[in-house]
């Protein structure tokens, strides 16, 4: 073999050694970047399902309805996720909270018992208004005393119930009273706008001054009569992540699916105006 010879030979031999390297480290990169492609995609996965475990809500009894059909559609979307809902009058709802009840989320029927929660520094940034209500009077099924206005509700002998003054929806009907310069004093001051409405089913009661949710809510059971000073009571209805929250991901989750166009189509349907 020439001088010529021995050195092609072993360029030859340098090349493929070269070639095979760089190979080698193709092969190795490759076989990194499927790893890392299928670490993101663990990744991803894992935030995915990081939504689970149990939600507590405390929330205004006027939302039974339509919270608890979002409270069913949040588990839906979230596997492994469950919703547990304490409604009632926002006023104790509110002094449970900051008596240290655990709770991840506050929906209140006003901005006035939300203000209960975040002068105590209980709530978790600010709370939004996602819907608003107005008041109706609920009268037995047929309207057979024939109430036509709140000034009806003043006639003599006509039992009505109202929610106490504590309450929402008790404060909205004094601001009404008020507006119309009219006394009215009824049979019993209910702790919440269910109870109240309850009064009217029960037929314990001949009308009660309650949410047009409620009276929706209600069907056939009583019949609504609104009248105009109602537009002087209509109340926001404010939400709030709560600090106490030993789920914020997935309470900041229920919060958002309240907010969203599908909550939003769920709570005006059950009556509810947008904010």
């Amino acid at each position: 073999m020439t001088r010529s010879m021995r050195r092609t030979h072993r360029m030859l031999k340098v090349t493929g050694a070269g070639a095979a390297a760089l190979l080698a480290l193709s092969a190795c990169s490759s076989s990194e970047d499927s790893v890392s492609a299928r670490s993101g995609s663990s990744a991803s996965a894992g935030a995915s399902g990081e939504v689970s475990g149990e939600v507590t809500v405390f929330a205004a009894a006027s939302l039974k309805e339509s919270f608890t059909t979002l409270g069913k559609e949040f588990e839906k979307l979230h596997p492994g996720t469950e919703v547990t809902f304490s409604f009632g009058g926002s006023d104790a709802l509110a002094a449970s909270i900051t008596g240290g009840a655990p709770a991840d989320v506050f929906a209140s029927a006003s901005p006035k018992t939300m203000k209960i929660v975040t002068d105590a520094g209980d709530a978790s940034g600010t709370p939004a208004a996602f819907v608003r209500n107005q008041l109706e009077i609920a009268t037995l099924p047929g309207n057979p005393d024939r109430i036509a206005s709140l000034e009806d509700l003043t006639n003599p002998g006509l039992k009505v119930v109202l929610c106490d003054r504590t309450v929402p929806c008790g404060s909205a009907a004094q601001k009404a009273l008020g507006a119309s310069a009219l006394k009215l004093t009824p049979v019993s001051y209910e702790e919440d706008v269910r109870s109240a409405l309850n009064k009217v089913v029960l037929m314990e009661a001949d009308a009660a001054v309650v949410y047009k949710t409620d009276v929706r809510a209600a069907g056939d059971k009583v019949e609504g009569v609104d009248f105009p000073e109602s537009a002087d009571a209509v109340n926001d209805y404010p939400i709030t992540l709560l600090k106490s929250s030993r789920n914020t991901g997935a309470a900041e989750a229920f919060v958002e699916l309240v907010q969203s166009a599908e909550g939003q189509k769920v709570l005006t349907e059950a009556g509810f105006l947008t904010p």
